[in-house]
């Protein structure tokens, strides 16, 4: 049986899917070169890709829900997110 997936949903899929092939890759290399500079400096660079992930397919998702959830609700995943990085920042 084939069922329909929304288009927003089957965006949010195939990043996640990219992300974690982005993931895998990393730790393939990290174990190739099996140094723990590069291994940092890998890390490093995966640590941008992660939170471009997370506003992309929130964005993806948020505005595929737009006619569902209010706008408070919206502005509340947004602050989150917001926290999140400021979290991340902070001594």
């Amino acid at each position: 049986m084939i069922t329909f997936i929304e288009r927003a949903l089957l965006f949010i899929i195939m990043l996640r899917v990219i992300s974690g092939s982005i993931e895998i890759t990393a730790a393939a290399f990290m174990f190739k070169f099996n140094d723990l500079e590069k291994a940092f400096y890998i890390n490093s660079l995966l640590a941008l890709v992660g939170p471009f992930i997370l506003i992309v397919t929130t964005g993806i998702a948020l505005h595929g829900l737009t006619d569902k959830i209010s706008l408070a609700r919206i502005i509340c995943l947004f602050a989150g997110i917001c926290l999140i990085f400021y979290s991340l920042k902070s001594n």
